[in-house]
């Protein structure tokens, strides 16, 4: 076993040398039976279940520091979640001490890594390790990994690494000339001095909402550029009492019917985003009266008002957002970042603002990720060729010619009116009885056939061109701009994808292929 204390110095991942798939390397390397990438909500619920099911041979890959995902990386002030707080933690580990309604990005970030220090999983973690190589092994009927710990070899490799983890810097002249604090939301620099500085906010997405009303309190001046405005309903969060939160924990089905009763209410808010009109009419009219009631101004109410159907990009949840941009320190430009001339930032549509500091809530590189970029399957093949269309996946789990390959939380494995982590434990549930399956039969090699995964994305297509996603209006990061498909969220309620999903079944799979011999 690799040392994970170990902090010798580690190779840049770009230079790297890759071990060549169907050779031996020259010393021996671990192996493990699964290989997790990521320590977030999936690489970790993965990990408590393969705990609990008694399996010790895996590793889970963590290019960060500690567990948690994007609640370890995204550490800016006011960060919160907008999905209730009993419907986003693991259903096999329900936490009845949750502070309140909503809860808020560090107490998120201590459910997962106290989950995964209860359950055993940290032993199995190895951190600020970077994988920078993942190659198949036809010979061997296994997967080779390249990392900054050393090589290492699988049997089967899950892909946890989540879609939020690359952050997006808009590409305008002059960036790198600018003269002051300037990072990325997801990159918060807590160092930088703010009070009494004039910043700018670049996005008016899910975390500018969260990350203004912060700013607005503390700069002199602020500046939130907004290339298209969001829809927002209120928030409505209260804390938990110490009696409801003692009622939690006495009484575990107490606590199941709440969060029966946050699921189903979420699952109705699809409806809205497949085209039923009514609901699509009441959704609108609520946000448009929460902007109305909180922003008396015409000339901001203007701005704030958005050009496209409702659902269509993510739909926001703040109560404090619209009374921070209305104060008479906050300006709202109303046009995308075009340029940056020393500290002025330049919008497209000409406006002109002087600042001391830049804050990029810009979003993140969804639809490509950067982990297909490394990772070769049968005959060499790259997974971001295979992708080279959009992303696809047979149960939004598997691709043909990446044997023993599974992906959480990719093509078609998000949500944009419920709880991200309720798929993510349909897709746990497939891993491993896929993983069952395999061991069952002597380590059988699974390949999804091209056929299978093609079905499944003509399905999904399908299910996706009557939804808002792809009739609303606007440009959203769930849709590929490459290709104009939808193919970051599953267009259909959460439970019919786990009716569909979760379950593993080998009938779509390749025959078993014969192993080759090796080279003389």
């Amino acid at each position: 076993m690799i040392d994970p204390t170990d902090s010798g110095a580690a190779p840049d991942p770009a230079t790297a040398p890759r071990s060549a798939p169907g050779t031996a390397p020259a010393h021996p390397v671990a192996h493990v039976r699964v290989a997790v990438i990521g320590a977030g909500f999936a690489g970790v619920g993965l990990g408590i279940r393969l705990q609990r099911q008694g399996e010790s041979s895996y590793l889970v890959f963590e290019r960060g520091s500690g567990v948690g995902g994007t609640w370890r990386d995204n550490s800016y002030p006011g960060v919160a979640c907008d999905v209730p707080s009993h419907l986003y933690c693991y259903s096999f580990r329900p936490n009845p001490d949750w502070s309140g309604v909503f809860a808020p990005g560090a107490e998120i970030r201590r459910y997962i890594e106290t989950a995964a220090r209860e359950e055993g999983v940290l032993p199995h973690l190895l951190t600020d390790t970077e994988v920078f190589g993942l190659d198949w092994d036809e010979n061997a009927a296994l997967w080779r990994l390249d990392s900054t710990r050393g090589a290492f070899t699988a049997d089967a490799v899950v892909l946890a690494a989540g879609r939020l983890t690359e952050p997006r810097i808009p590409d305008v002249p002059g960036i790198e000339g600018f003269d002051g604090p300037m990072f990325h939301s997801a990159r918060w620099d807590h160092t930088a001095e703010l009070a009494g500085k004039r910043i700018a906010v670049v996005g008016s997405g899910a975390s500018a909402i969260q990350i203004v009303p912060q700013l607005a309190a503390v700069a002199s001046e602020l500046v939130v550029m907004q290339r298209s405005a969001p829809y927002i309903i209120p928030r409505d969060t209260r804390a938990y009492s110490a009696a409801e939160r003692s009622l939690f924990a006495r009484d575990p089905e107490e606590l199941e019917r709440v969060r029966s009763r946050l699921f189903w209410k979420a699952e109705e808010a699809f409806a809205q985003r497949a085209g039923d009109a009514d609901a699509t009419a009441a959704a609108r009219s609520r946000a448009l009266a929460h902007l109305e009631s909180q922003v008396s101004d015409p000339g901001l109410r203007a701005k704030l008002t958005p050009d496209y159907e409702i659902g269509c990009k993510r739909v926001l949840i703040s109560s404090d957002y619209y009374p921070a941009v209305a104060e008479p320190h906050v300006t709202v430009e109303p046009s995308a970042l075009a340029g940056i001339r020393g500290n002025t930032l330049v919008a497209r549509n000409g406006g002109e603002h002087e600042v001391d500091a830049l804050v990029f809530a810009t979003g993140f590189h969804s639809a490509e990720q950067p982990y297909a970029r490394l990772t070769r399957g049968r005959d060499g093949q790259l997974l971001a060729d295979h992708w080279a269309g959009g992303m696809t996946a047979f149960a939004s789990t598997v691709m043909a010619g990446f044997p023993n390959l599974f992906v959480i939380n990719g093509p078609n494995g998000g949500l944009g009116h419920n709880s991200a982590v309720y798929m993510i434990e349909a897709q746990i549930d497939y891993i491993l009885g896929a993983l069952h399956h395999s061991a069952a039969n002597d380590g059988l090699v699974l390949s999804v056939t091209a056929e299978a995964e093609q079905e499944y994305t003509r399905a999904v297509d399908e299910l996706s061109a009557s939804t808002v996603w792809l009739t609303g209006g606007c440009n959203s990061w769930y849709v590929d701009a490459r290709n104009g498909r939808l193919t970051l969220l599953w267009p259909d309620f959460a439970h019919s994808f786990r009716a569909r999903n979760a379950a593993f079944s080998p009938a779509v799979f390749d025959p078993p292929r014969p192993v080759a011999s090796p080279p003389a």
